[in-house]
């Protein structure tokens, strides 16, 4: 395939942390000449030299961008969870947002290469899985609602772009649970509880990865050319009762059809999550990635295994954002 060496570069949703995190890193690369940040709200920390643009996904105002900043190269991140706000906003910043995004990407002359930022959801969870899903799996049990239902229906967006354009590059990365300082996740919010609620019965096999082998995939998915579907996890698993033990986290065995009480006192005290069918299911039946494809694709192993991504994530460089959760729910008691 010739090289579609990215110039241009354009980054979704910069004002959170993965975005604004692979923006600073891009524009280091001296053989990028511009790189464009785009969210609806401002970003709350530094984006160096890139340029900031306060646009809505959404709406046609991002194919205008596009075309006047001639952009050869779409790093799309801004996909949400919605476990913290309306579940029907967090529907259209994933859908719709990414719909008009992939039209303008398709319409525009000066496209060569685009970055979209999947997770694993797309795979489900369910007591028929399959021990380790590979990137030509599909979901036992397809989702049916919530962000892994939009993760199913962005990648089938994007599918039907490549055929529309067979002459773009196309990396689609489904991600493992990211964790690392500044990550402030579902998972996350769970582990900041003040107990942890399990479910009864369930000791699921779980996987992570570290927010900073997470921006060197994005990196070298903008700057090389590797086009297809690729698993990105850290190396290993961790069952769930293994990490809150390492986390020191108090946790309460609970049937799962009574745990639904738990995200309403969550959601009283700050942001904790909302126990969503999909949230039930990983806390149930978990999920484990093949990495091997990426592993062959960038000869390239990740820095943190899942157990070294955890403990990262609650040792003093990762302790911060669990702390600080923790911290404003004993202010409002």
């Amino acid at each position: 395939m010739p090289s579609t060496a990215a110039r241009v570069v354009l980054v979704t949703g910069v004002s959170r942390f993965l975005g604004a995190r692979v923006a600073n890193t891009l524009q280091a690369d001296p053989g990028i000449e511009r790189v464009i940040g785009v969210d609806t709200v401002p970003p709350t920390t530094s984006l160096g030299r890139t340029e900031f643009v306060r646009v809505d996904i959404r709406t046609p105002g991002i194919a205008r961008v596009i075309s006047s900043a001639g952009v050869d190269t779409v790093v799309h991140l801004s996909l949400v969870t919605g476990q913290a706000g309306p579940r029907a906003k967090a529907k259209e910043l994933n859908v719709i947002g990414t719909m008009q995004l992939l039209a303008a990407c398709q319409r525009s002359p000066d496209m060569r290469k685009l970055v979209v930022r999947s997770s694993a959801a797309v795979y489900g969870s369910s007591p028929r899985d399959p021990a380790v899903f590979t990137e030509e799996d599909e979901a036992v049990e397809a989702p049916a609602h919530g962000f892994a239902k939009d993760t199913a229906e962005v990648e089938g967006y994007v599918r039907g772009l490549t055929r529309r354009r067979s002459d773009l590059t196309v990396s689609v990365l489904r991600f493992a649970n990211f964790l690392g300082p500044g990550v402030d996740s579902p998972l996350t919010r769970y582990l900041a509880m003040p107990v942890v609620p399990t479910v009864l019965g369930f000791d699921p096999r779980l996987q992570f990865l570290h927010t900073d082998d997470g921006v060197e995939v994005l990196r070298r998915m903008t700057v090389e050319d590797h086009p297809g579907r690729f698993n990105v996890a850290g190396d290993g698993v961790l069952l769930l009762s293994q990490a809150l033990r390492r986390a020191g986290r108090p946790y309460v065995p609970v049937p799962a059809q009574s745990i639904a009480a738990f995200g309403e006192l969550g959601r009283r005290f700050g942001g904790m999550p909302a126990f969503s069918p999909e949230l039930l299911r990983w806390l149930m039946h978990g999920r484990v990635l093949d990495t091997s494809r990426l592993a062959a694709e960038l000869s390239w192993r990740p820095k943190y295994g899942s157990e070294e991504a955890f403990a990262d994530h609650v040792s003093g460089r990762g302790r911060g954002v669990l702390l600080d959760r923790l911290a404003s729910v004993i202010g409002r008691d």
